[in-house]
């Protein structure tokens, strides 16, 4: 279920994928056990094609990369930031409707 557009961001690489990416940044925090990861995985995919080009979506596991979840105070997942010029514009946690995601990502990339 790999998507060409979802790039998967480690804490090594977090700085240069996302905080000076030109374009805005959907990052999904998430682990291998996690339900609700499980659940929207499907909808982040999906935004991920229909924002191509416009919006940048990148995954991080939680497990494996603890430095930056730990610096944007996630907590619980799915954590999903907006990040635009490297500041967070929004976040969203828990496993919402595609709406709420679209709202989301279309009120960033205004």
């Amino acid at each position: 279920m790999a998507n060409d557009n979802v790039l998967h961001v480690t804490d090594a690489n977090f700085e240069q994928e996302v905080l000076k990416s030109p374009t805005p940044v959907l990052i999904d925090f998430w682990a291998p056990w996690c339900g609700p990861c499980k659940a929207i995985a499907p909808i982040v995919d999906e935004l991920a094609t229909q924002y191509a080009g416009r919006l940048k979506v990148v995954k991080m596991n939680v497990d494996d990369n603890q430095a930056v979840p730990a610096r944007y105070g996630v907590r619980g997942i799915p954590n999903l930031l907006i990040i635009k010029g490297g500041q967070v514009k929004d976040q969203i946690v828990g496993a919402v409707p595609r709406a709420h995601l679209v709202k989301a990502v279309d009120t960033a990339l205004a």
